[in-house]
């Protein structure tokens, strides 16, 4: 009796030393905040766990998005044993005496078990195959979490057994709910942009933000009572000056930032980028816009510049900032100093145009698909000529429906890329035989 309340003491104790982010983890699926689109009322997961009928899954995503919280909700509220281990200091030896008692446990009691291995990715692929029959019997459910691209990181065996839940960043809205939260269990109050300071600087990552959180509050309370945070304490929580400004701001200054790139001038592009990343603009935001461009501003003068683009882009999906403000940095420069054309936009539009304005459109006869049983017989398929069978690999033979077959969409210009492809197809000539 005693040891059971020197053990209630110390877990007390243990419980109010705890790390903000550990103090306000979720006990009901309600206080979760963000993963909406799996834990809204009728989404997947939310189901599976009301109704403890979890099989294997893995819980893919960003640090600080809820994936180990997640994991806790479902201990709280299976009928099934839940063992945790970290693939970061479990062993081999350790999964089989947990397969083991998990088998034992089903013997004696008919209880199933759900295993919870943390950081999943760490184990190698022997590590990972010791769990495979269990998994495979449905000895045990196993929560895998891990913040690398499981198709890579985690045996296909396993993926194949596991269901796949990907967790999005937290947008600054729930970033700053979770702050808030952590200011009143603290007794501590904050001012607007104080919240917003440490939201903006979390890059999504909730578990980061209470840590911030934490520190802008211990800071406060230097002061004496009450605890109310200010933007300095913020900043020199998240050791970060306020680069802020408001929504006309933020369209102003992507605006200047497109320009810039447009206007080939990099030095001007990378100014506008750094004034973003430090006010804590979504960067995800930064690289869908440098996508849009590439094709929008550079198209066929530098066709590689859509690449780059997309590879700055999946580079920070990848890899995150701060990191990825490197990629970041070498797209912009790439499409600053690239040659521009914007004849892919006008070539897209005038056709759109056409579509909407000049008449049905039938396909012409000879295009239409004719593989199928009857089609000749409508003269579909009739007076096609294949290309491949022409000696430069093309024939002249009109591809659109009479009102628009002598319309021109694209004109390449004369810049980069385009040059060269204007040389060899002028204008809407088609393409003369190679030489």
């Amino acid at each position: 009796m005693a040891e059971d309340l020197f053990a209630a003491a110390a877990d007390e104790r243990l419980s109010s030393r705890s790390p903000l982010a550990a103090r306000l983890r979720p006990r009901i699926l309600d206080d979760v905040v963000g993963q909406n689109h799996l834990l809204a009322p009728g989404r997947p997961l939310r189901v599976l766990i009301e109704t403890d009928r979890l099989s294997s899954v893995i819980l893919w995503g960003p640090p600080g998005t809820g994936k180990t919280s997640l994991a806790r909700l479902v201990a709280s509220t299976t009928d099934k044993t839940f063992e945790e281990l970290s693939a970061v200091t479990a062993s081999v030896k350790d999964v089989r005496e947990i397969i083991a008692m998990a088998r034992q446990r089903l013997g004696e009691r008919g209880a199933g078990t759900i295993l919870f291995l943390d950081e999943v990715h760490r184990f190698n692929k022997a590590q990972q195959d010791t769990l495979l029959p269990a998994v495979e019997e449905g000895l045990i459910v196993l929560i895998g979490a891990t913040t690398e691209n499981p198709h890579f990181e985690v045996n296909p065996p396993l993926m194949s057994r596991s269901t796949l839940f990907r967790l999005n960043a937290l947008d600054e809205g729930d970033v700053a709910e979770l702050v808030r939260r952590g200011l009143e269990i603290e007794g501590a109050s904050a001012d607007d942009d104080a919240i917003a300071q440490i939201a903006g600087r979390a890059g999504g990552d909730g578990r980061h933000a209470l840590t911030s959180t934490e520190v802008a509050v211990a800071l406060a309370a230097g002061r004496g009572r009450p605890i109310v945070v200010t933007l300095a304490d913020a900043e020199a929580a998240v050791d970060a000056k306020a680069v802020r400004y408001g929504r006309d701001g933020h369209y102003d200054v992507i605006s200047a930032f497109i320009k810039s790139i447009r206007g080939s001038d990099p030095d001007a592009a990378l100014y506008w980028l750094a004034r973003m990343l430090e006010a804590g603009e979504d960067a995800r935001f930064i690289a869908r816009r440098l996508v849009i461009l590439a094709s929008e501003d550079i198209g066929m003068a530098d066709p590689q510049s859509l690449l780059v683009a997309d590879a700055a882009a999946r580079a920070l999906e990848f890899v995150g900032l701060p990191e990825a403000q490197l990629n970041l940095a070498q797209a912009v420069v790439h499409l600053s100093t690239a040659p521009k054309s914007n004849r892919i936009t006008t070539a897209i539009f005038a056709a759109r145009d056409d579509v909407r304005t000049a008449g049905a459109g039938e396909v012409p006869p000879h295009l239409r698909d004719a593989h199928y049983k009857g089609a000749a017989s409508l003269g579909h398929g009739d007076g096609y000529l294949y290309p491949h069978d022409g000696p430069d690999g093309w024939v002249d033979q009109q591809y659109r429906p009479d009102e628009v077959a002598e319309h021109v969409y694209y004109e390449p210009s004369e810049h980069g890329f385009e040059g060269r492809l204007r040389q060899r197809w002028p204008g809407s000539t088609p393409p003369p035989p190679s030489p």
